[in-house]
């Protein structure tokens, strides 16, 4: 039997943020059709934080990548939440390294949590790399 997991991200990447690592993100998303030509078919297999229209997590999947105000500057907001099935769980290292070298602010970076459990476990984000915090 198989297990699923709430994935969500939730951070700032700083607006220098490089257009191919941007390209990227929107493909994963689901806001770009074509995988850019720089990502590797094998370590970017398909759209790993697209939002699916037939999920079981209530109040559906999100996918939102973009340019938003932090007052004084700009940065662009990454907010997904997606339901992962336990044998692409492995695939969560490849968005991690994505967003790691690139993450704004330093801690807080989301969560994933099997359904049935009420306690997640924590993704951090500092010094261009990140963490899993489990309860």
């Amino acid at each position: 039997m198989s297990l699923y997991y709430e994935v969500v991200f939730a951070c700032f990447l700083r607006d220098a943020t490089p257009e191919p690592v941007l390209a990227a993100l929107r493909w994963h998303t689901g806001a770009s059709a074509d995988r850019p030509p720089h990502l590797d078919a094998n370590e970017h297999p398909y759209p790993l934080l697209a939002a699916s229209p037939d999920s079981c997590l209530p109040g559906g999947e999100f996918a939102f990548l973009q340019r938003q105000s932090r007052g004084s500057w700009d940065a662009w907001g990454l907010f997904t939440r997606n339901l992962w099935l336990d044998d692409d769980i492995g695939e969560l290292v490849t968005v991690l390294n994505l967003l790691a070298p690139h993450v704004e602010d330093p801690g807080y970076g989301g969560y994933m949590r099997e359904e049935g459990d009420a306690k997640p476990s924590i993704f951090t984000f500092r010094d261009g790399a990140y963490g899993l915090e489990a309860d």
